[in-house]
């Protein structure tokens, strides 16, 4: 048997991801997805799976070259529906992706839904005889094969007026529609407006369970629902044309996915804490009486993030992953009131996708050594259903994970993870990444981290780091940044770089740093504050505040935490160090981004990449064609990951790349 190796871009075609998992009404089955390179086509591809709850038969469901999505039974267990934009057969089959469906008894996919405008999303109604859409009328219509038509100018009049891979916004909304499986039909389900300025979407529905009304979450604030993130809970009877009653009041984020009580009376859905900070917004557990009334708070010294509930077994309580401090736990909230919250998962890891029908729970479940995989939750107890990766995991070697914490110099506690490479020796001192996660509202934690093991393949340590900013550690640890970034989280990320030293482990003089998106932007505070690293990266970054308003899709984070640049333009300047001090920066740094990125654009790494340039400080830039801020063509992932070890390898260690073998037709055409 061959020796097994440290995590390499070449594994990055074997490792298969597992996710969507959906439990069918009897309890006997999960239908989930398996997303794998196809690296010809250099694309991923998803396929429909399903397990049996005993674990003992998981059979593939599709095979086509289109991708499939969005797994779900139908309420009377006979079909399994899923997203796809394959193109049926037929002079009136609509192009796009469409609703299909698989018939449990047998025989091929059928494609379910006909509609012209984008399907943003779908849920049974309870009997199984109507779909709830979300549909968005498409501004450019599609030609035969799916392609657009010839554009033509975008014309925009919204405040908020762009996001990363929707694009430029027009006034273009989703709203909710009834699709009535027998007949075809196609009816629009609420009476609000569709289009012109100010006008609003609707997104999120649900059935209640009685199927005569549809909760759903919308900001209709007044005079322009752009300015403000103020989305509320609606609910309106289950018939076309009806009009919305609104359930919710609170000036800030009330939000999905929304779940409701088994006697259609309550809605349970996540309230935020605070107007205005939405970035920063602790999502808080909440219910509302659907014929209005008070809502209420279920687990209100709960001081952490919770995720999308999901109704327990019994009806009494909601299901919800809930990140603290280096690790994400299923928690069980009761709706009695009494804010009790039980941690169901035990151990370390990471726990997301939960679902529930026919008394059983399934999720996905991930740790430091295992990339995520279906599990039955049974109590408290974890069950594995599926092993998609075991194989792979067989030849690889995995470097194990340790917690790691210091005090800053201004009296905080910062807490991380430390990974040594593949191969360490104790009493060695390794070479060191510190890689800061983006957010920064997210946190590092005890799960499978591709990156970081791809890193400690490589041959480097790595750290991590859960500066002020990030979740994980309550509401008041993550707005301590607000309005004063480059700060804090330096002195956290100093304070445990510190600390990894200290170890003993570490090779001081052998540290590079860097991350993405607001990792990025943190990598380019770091280099503008200190020179101890030899090199650094900056992914999707930026160092020029004001120069990047209006440019990317942050406009209400600008206006609520920052202000207008007129009006507040010694703040805008002094968090924009890096660039208005570039003369400081040493650091040899290499910038990358997606050409189609407007979460974080390019020229925020362009304008970086210029002035390092012009100070003299080795820089580099790489611009990938066609990616939005999570890349998706797996050719440039990987070529990511062989530019930063590339760079960090120069820098860092020393080690000259060594040249790369021209590929046989690119010799024949050097000739």
């Amino acid at each position: 048997m061959p020796a097994k190796h440290g995590i390499t871009p070449d594994d990055l075609v074997k490792m298969v991801r597992v996710g969507a998992p959906v439990v069918s009404p009897d309890g006997e089955w999960v239908a989930y997805t398996v997303s794998r390179i196809d690296a010809k086509e250099d694309k991923n591809g998803s396929q429909l799976w399903m397990v049996s709850w005993d674990g003992k038969q998981d059979v593939q469901l599709t095979f086509g070259k289109d991708g499939v999505g969005e797994p779900q039974w139908s309420p009377d267990g006979r079909w399994l529906a899923f997203t796809t934009g394959r193109e049926a057969e037929g002079p009136n089959a609509a192009k796009g992706e469409q609703v299909w469906v698989l018939d449990r008894r047998g025989g091929e996919a059928q494609q379910l839904t006909n509609v012209k405008q984008e399907l943003e999303g779908y849920k049974w109604s309870p009997d199984s005889r109507t779909l709830l859409l979300t549909l968005q009328e498409r501004d450019e219509p599609l030609e035969d094969k799916g392609k657009p038509a010839t554009p033509k100018p975008i014309v925009i009049d919204r405040y908020h007026y762009k996001e990363d891979r929707v694009g430029f916004l027009t006034d273009k909304q989703p709203h909710l529609y009834l699709f009535d499986i027998a007949t075809k039909k196609l009816s629009k389900l609420t009476n609000g407006p569709v289009d012109g300025a100010g006008s609003f979407g609707e997104e999120g529905g649900e059935w209640s369970p009685d199927g005569t009304k549809v909760a759903f979450t919308s900001n209709q604030s007044k005079p322009d629902p752009d300015r403000s993130a103020n989305p509320d809970v609606f609910v309106v009877e289950a018939r076309a044309g009806a009009a919305p009653k609104q359930l919710t009041t609170f000036a800030g984020t009330d939000s999905g996915p929304l779940v409701w009580s088994r006697d259609s009376t309550v809605i349970v859905y996540r309230q935020g804490t605070a107007p205005h900070y939405s970035i920063y917004d602790l999502r808080q557990m909440a219910m509302v009486p659907a014929a209005g009334g008070e809502p209420k708070l279920l687990a209100p010294k709960l001081d952490a993030w919770v995720g999308a509930p999901v109704l327990a077994p019994g009806g009494r309580a909601v299901l919800t992953a809930v990140p603290q401090d280096r690790d994400e736990w299923v928690g069980e909230i009761s709706l009695n009131g009494g804010g009790n919250v039980a941690r169901l998962t035990p151990g370390s890891g990471s726990a997301s996708g939960i679902n529930q029908a026919g008394g059983h729970v399934a999720l996905l479940w991930s740790t430091d050594a295992a990339p995520a995989e279906i599990y039955a939750l049974e109590g408290d107890k974890l069950r594995k259903l599926t092993g998609h990766n075991d194989a792979w995991l067989a030849t690889v070697e995995v470097a194990p994970t340790e917690n790691i914490e210091a005090k800053t110099k201004d009296g905080s506690e910062v807490h991380g993870l430390l990974t040594m490479p593949v191969g360490y020796v104790a009493g060695t001192k390794a070479p060191m990444i510190l890689f800061i996660h983006g957010g920064p509202t997210a946190q590092d934690q005890h799960g499978f981290d591709v990156s970081r093991q791809m890193f400690a393949g490589h041959g480097y340590a790595v750290l991590q780091v859960n500066y002020r900013g990030s979740t994980g550690r309550g509401q008041a640890y993550s707005m301590a940044i607000s309005a004063d970034w480059g700060d804090k989280e330096v002195i956290d990320l100093m304070a445990l770089t510190d600390a990894a030293v200290a170890t003993g482990k570490i090779d001081e003089d052998k540290m590079g740093v860097g991350g993405w998106s607001y990792g990025g932007i943190l990598t380019d505070y770091t280099i503008a504050s200190t020179t101890r690293f030899k090199a650094a990266s900056s992914g999707a970054g930026m160092g020029n505040l004001l120069g990047f308003y209006g440019i990317d899709q942050y406009i209400l984070q600008y206006q609520d935490e920052l202000g207008a640049p007129w009006k507040n333009l010694d703040l805008y300047v002094k968090l924009s160090y890096p660039f208005l001090h570039a003369d400081r920066i040493k650091t040899p740094t290499l910038f990358m981004g997606g050409d189609k990125d407007f979460n974080v654009p390019v020229e925020g790494g362009e304008q970086m990449y210029q002035a390092l340039r012009a100070v003299g400080t080795p820089a580099e830039l790489i611009v990938y064609p066609g990616q939005f801020h999570g890349f998706t063509r797996p050719s440039f992932i990987k070529q990511r990951y062989e530019s930063w070890f590339g760079w960090y390898d120069k820098y860092v260690r020393g080690i000259t790349p060594k040249p790369v073998e021209k590929k046989a037709e690119e010799k024949k055409e050097a000739e």
